[in-house]
């Protein structure tokens, strides 16, 4: 059974949360350098009327963890993440990748070395029927280790990578989802407007998962997300 978090009505914690040191993080709207674009259909695939999207992570959510992958010899897909791709597709949803690459950021690999790994999931996931309709990343290093402080908007938790690919393909971000295996994830989806779901094929919490204050679903992995996605926009 889904395992629903406490609502908090408007921003998250995550939105204006406080350090130790009193500094407040704000996400903030206008001109994004840290957010890149990587669009994985034609033009007139793009042209399409979608107004639903869902977000994904993508270590840990559609890809098994393995640190920083700076490699495409270490990317690996997990069960059921091309089938979940092709079933919400199939009902009308983008599937948009959303990933934070602080390890372009810590010097460990380059922009090109991430558009060959993205490359290889997309052939990876077309041997499955399925593919991304746009990917996003944002290589900036973070300046902190707390996952509910944005300390830059386009690094989840901050929604500007959801809100940057909401203005470029027209998502109604009301009627989207972001799923992830972290709490930052879930709270970037929040944070811009959409219901968020935590998978557990990821990151490993201890228990009791910190309490975030805000409305998520956690189920086992992409595909039970995908199976509640679709049961929910029916109903």
């Amino acid at each position: 059974m889904p395992q629903e978090g406490r609502r908090l009505s408007g921003w998250t914690v995550a939105a204006v949360s406080t350090s130790s040191s009193g500094r407040r993080h704000i996400p903030l709207c206008g001109k994004r350098e840290g957010c890149t674009r990587d669009i994985g259909h034609s033009d007139d695939h793009m042209n399409r009327n979608f107004e639903s999207a869902v977000f994904l992570d993508r270590d840990g959510t559609i890809t098994r963890l393995a640190g920083y992958m700076t490699r495409s010899g270490l990317l690996e897909i997990i069960p059921g993440a091309a089938e979940s791709l092709v079933r919400l597709a199939h009902a009308g949803f983008r599937c948009i990748l959303v990933t934070n690459q602080s390890a372009i950021g810590r010097g460990l690999m380059t922009v090109h070395m991430l558009r060959e790994i993205h490359a290889k999931l997309q052939r990876l996931l077309e041997a499955g029927g399925a593919r991304l309709d746009a990917i996003y990343d944002c290589p900036v290093a973070p300046g902190t280790d707390a996952e509910t402080i944005v300390d830059h908007p386009d690094r989840k938790p901050g929604p500007g990578m959801l809100l940057k690919a909401a203005t470029d393909l027209r998502i109604d971000l009301s009627r989207s989802w972001m799923v992830g295996d972290r709490l930052s994830g879930v709270l970037a989806g929040v944070n811009a407007g959409c219901r968020s779901i935590r998978v557990q094929t990821g990151y490993q919490y201890q228990d009791p998962v910190p309490n975030i204050s805000c409305d998520y679903v956690t189920l086992d992995s992409v595909r039970e997300a995908a199976e509640y996605i679709l049961t929910e926009s029916e109903s």
